[in-house]
């Protein structure tokens, strides 16, 4: 199925602008689509997604294995990995997305003006999303549902590493859409694994498509923020931080800290630094780190940590800038919550920050001066998660602060017009 290898390519440039111009005819039919429909069509591709269980397993042992021949890191292998459970959870992610309420259409604001003019701004989906992400086959589930249940059209692009597993659940998207009568180029997934391809998407489909959405490495979000030529939801890293206080409960700071780092270290929000003031150094650090080690995590610490523990390695420079996602944590010492703050202000990529403490001023501190997307508060970091937020799904964590921020769902998906309703008035 791959395409030629330019962009400059007739195959491919037909491909691709085939791929936008349905799913421009698609979105206009979505935004008219009652709730009912698009749901409808979510629940056919629920049980679609139950029924091909097994089918969709044996599509990613295709997968599986051609990644561990290419030699990928344990946590990209993890991500790849489909099985009974992880299928469920792609079923009942759309099963509360359906739950949702339908953001198109939603009245957002409504006044009347001195002259009688009646305004309301009311929530439209964005149109066409380009959603390109790499190892997570999930995502394929996630971003097709919240595109329907938005009324956008997706077109997804995949990583060549999970392309038998999307394809498989991509068929299952399709057959729900059939199933409501709605029309099955509302969800299309790029036909090849040709690199090309994600360049010719960002570059040269600003006719087609009105947002792109990258979910991935720093190399993939990097490319895309550099190449695309429509706005870009997303964020390059997750450079998440616990900061335990020295009002923490030390069993809590425990819990939370294992649990932020360890639960599953290939995800954005998994913590990769630990500040830990130094007046509760020598109550909270010992079974903190204790609890870390235990579950194989390798640490390495500013020089303080390094004089107190000997499993610690010496942390550089550029430990405090590296998202891990593996088994791995940076370890700093600091004299309360300003330093906690502007370690994080530095350091941090703005997208996930928790504090575990019992003093409320130092949390009104924490919550106020830090501006990452997503700050918590006693609790993990693991926790930066669209599900979690009872979005039913998401699509990413979006950093920036322009229109969507945090967790990209349904309603991150959409934009607004205005309605105006006179009675006749002209302009003096």
């Amino acid at each position: 199925m791959n395409a030629p290898a330019t962009t400059t390519d007739t195959a491919l440039a037909t491909t691709m602008r085939g791929l936008g111009m349905r799913a421009r005819t698609a979105a206009r039919a979505l935004a008219r689509a009652p709730t009912a429909q698009k749901d409808a069509a979510l629940a056919a591709a629920a049980a679609a997604i139950r029924a091909g269980g097994e089918a969709i397993i044996a599509a990613n042992a295709r997968d599986m294995q051609a990644a561990r021949e290419r030699g990928l890191s344990k946590a990209l292998l993890d991500r790849l990995l489909l099985d009974a459970p992880r299928i469920e959870a792609m079923a009942r992610s759309i099963d509360e997305v359906i739950a949702l309420p339908d953001p198109a259409g939603q009245v957002m604001a409504e006044w009347t003006r001195p002259n009688g003019l009646v305004i309301q701004r009311v929530r439209v989906p964005l149109g066409v999303s380009g959603i390109i992400y790499e190892s997570r086959p999930n995502v394929t589930a996630d971003a097709g549902a919240l595109g329907l249940k938005s009324g956008n059209a997706v077109i997804l692009r995949g990583g060549s590493e999970s392309f038998h597993s999307s394809t498989a659940i991509h068929r299952c998207l399709q057959q729900g859409l059939a199933a409501a009568g709605l029309p099955v180029e509302a969800i299309q997934m790029v036909p090849t694994t040709d690199r090309e391809a994600v360049g010719y998407l960002l570059g040269h489909m600003q006719e087609f498509v009105d947002v792109v959405v990258p979910r991935g490495g720093r190399g993939l979000i990097e490319r895309v923020m550099q190449d695309a030529r429509v706005p870009v939801i997303g964020h390059l890293e997750g450079i998440c931080h616990t900061y335990v206080h020295r009002s923490a409960d030390v069993d809590m700071a425990r819990q939370v800290t294992l649990n932020a780092k360890m639960r599953r270290t290939g995800i954005c929000g998994a913590t990769e630094t630990l500040l830990i003031d130094r007046d509760c150094l020598a109550t909270h650090y010992a079974p903190i780190a204790d609890a870390l080690v235990a579950a194989g995590c390798a640490l390495r610490g500013d020089a303080e940590i390094c004089a107190r523990d000997l499993r610690a390695q010496p942390a550089t420079e550029a430990d405090w800038h590296t998202e891990y996602l593996d088994a791995i944590i940076s370890v700093r010492v600091v004299s309360g919550v300003e330093e906690a703050i502007d370690h994080i202000t530095r350091y941090g990529s703005g997208h996930t920050e928790a504090i575990v403490a019992n003093d409320p001023a130092a949390v009104a501190r924490f919550f106020r001066d830090l501006d990452s997307a997503i700050l918590l508060h006693n609790a993990s970091t693991q926790f930066a998660d669209g599900g979690e937020f009872g979005m039913g799904a998401e699509i990413g964590i979006a950093t920036g602060r322009i229109h969507a921020r945090g967790p990209v769902g349904a309603e991150q998906l959409t934009s607004f017009k205005y309605l105006v309703r006179g009675t006749g008035q002209i302009r003096p």
